[in-house]
């Protein structure tokens, strides 16, 4: 029987809880979580998108994430791919799936239940030995981070969009909003968290970012951005030509939402395991190479120049 398709919206905030198969560890010491958290942050800085709130638990996780215009299934499929192909499943000498089946997502409808989700995630550690009754100082946690007690180290945490529903003053946000999340307890709290069905979509003012731009100006501003020549989108072989078209698939699947299948037609019908190996190349060019650190936002600037 096929799966129901997951609801879906450009403009929605999520409620996304990932799960191991079976029960079994998801992080088997502090070092995994740490490993998870950088992955998000390096998606995060390519697909563009916010997190509201995590907690990382020992067989499951969740966030609350802001998708700002980013499709959630293409980036948050990466991020447990990459977890456990590329860390996981090499570091324990394991083989197979790791997470039961898809991650799971409820959308986020109104302000009540945004407010109410981020609790509810913040108060997940009331269930460890110790943390009962001071889920604050859960390490793996981002509700440490939103009353001060300790740094955002991985700097992926946007605390104000929450924050601001309690008070403009940060010291009694601060105090209100920690006498909210220990409200969250209730099972009638927790019998709406829970991920029984979808809702409809929650529409703000936040800034949405285009996603719909067509693969000739992704290829048209990377010539420009790089100095390369548009013929380079269909070499293959040199250097120069592998980062062009690398920089053109991450774009393609970060500013296009494309699917690979789609990225495949648009760069001349090449395969889709060449597309993934473009994309994974593409990514660590945009965050690690000091030629190209600015390509995605002096994109989205560009865009907006010209739209305005």
């Amino acid at each position: 029987m096929p799966r129901k398709a997951r609801v879906k919206s450009p403009e929605c905030i999520y409620h996304v809880m990932v799960r191991s198969v079976g029960g079994s560890p998801l992080f088997k010491c502090d070092g995994d979580k740490n490993k998870f958290l950088s992955l998000v942050k390096k998606y995060q800085e390519i697909f563009l998108f916010k997190v509201y709130a995590y907690c990382l638990m020992d067989n499951h996780a969740h966030l609350l994430i802001d998708a700002a215009g980013a499709d959630i299934s293409k980036f948050m499929h990466v991020i447990n791919q990459c977890y456990t192909q590329h860390y996981y499943n090499i570091k324990y000498e394991r083989v197979g799936h790791l997470f039961a089946d898809r991650f799971k997502s409820k959308i986020i409808n109104d302000d009540a239940y945004l407010l109410t989700a981020s609790g509810y995630i913040h108060n997940n550690p009331s269930d460890i030995n110790g943390f009962e009754d001071k889920v604050y100082e859960y390490p793996y946690s981002s509700l440490g981070i939103y009353l001060g007690l300790r740094e955002d180290t991985n700097n992926i945490i946007d605390t104000s969009f929450v924050m601001s529903q309690f008070s403009n003053d940060q010291t009694k946000a601060r105090m209100l909003y920690l006498k909210f999340v220990t409200k969250c307890t209730d099972i009638n709290v927790k019998v709406e968290i829970e991920f029984n069905d979808e809702k409809s979509e929650y529409r703000s003012e936040r800034v949405i970012i285009a996603r719909n731009y067509t693969p000739s100006q992704i290829i048209e501003y990377v010539s420009r951005y790089t100095g390369e020549t548009i013929d380079n989108t269909h070499v293959k072989g040199s250097k120069r030509s592998r980062e062009f078209r690398s920089l053109v698939v991450v774009m393609m699947r970060c500013m296009c939402n494309y699917t690979h299948k789609q990225i495949c037609e648009a760069m001349n019908n090449i395969t889709i395991s060449q597309v993934s190996k473009l994309l994974y190349q593409g990514i660590d060019l945009v965050r690690d190479n000091t030629k190209y650190p600015n390509i995605m936002c002096a994109f989205i600037k560009e865009c907006k120049c010209s739209n305005g």
